[in-house]
């Protein structure tokens, strides 16, 4: 079976995702991919079993366990399958890497300015501290002055 159809499967693919994790028993693994996917337990084992055919998992027995391990060799035969292909998407995922880094920037930038404005604050005297009586009632008559008469009452009343 050729790699790309072993990891066509997304019960396989998940598979290797959780080795790649580490070693783990095939109860373990059985039990998160019939949580997952709703399959029964010799369906497990017979992606399992595919996987180790393929030589995509090593197995350890130990008792009456089985321990499975990730081989990572497959992997990269079926990432080299794909290199002729990269050229197609390569230089937009480099985009993507950098308009990602750019936002990374600009949070940080308006964090540090937006710390140092709150610092600038703190620091004025006479200046009411963030929260204070003083700048409640003062917001509050703000609100009173800008709100919107209403226009069931006349001033005549």
């Amino acid at each position: 079976m050729h790699a790309l159809d072993v990891l066509g499967d997304p019960v396989r693919r998940r598979i290797l995702e959780l080795l790649s994790e580490g070693e783990h028993s095939a109860g373990d693994i059985g039990e998160v991919v019939q949580r997952e996917f709703g399959i029964s337990q010799p369906a497990v084992s017979q992606h399992l079993r595919v996987l180790r055919a393929s030589g995509f998992a090593n197995v350890r027995p130990e008792g009456t366990r089985r321990f499975y391990t990730l081989d990572p060799e497959p992997l990269e035969a079926a990432a080299a399958w794909f290199d002729p292909f990269r050229r197609f998407w390569q230089p937009h995922l480099d985009a993507l890497g950098t308009e990602l880094a750019r936002g990374r920037r600009q949070r940080r930038l308006v964090a540090a300015r937006d710390s140092a404005a709150k610092a600038d604050a703190v620091d004025e005297p006479g200046a009411p501290a963030s929260g204070s009586p003083a700048t409640a009632r003062d917001d509050t008559s703000a609100a009173a002055d800008t709100a919107d008469p209403d226009p069931h009452t006349t001033e005549e009343n």
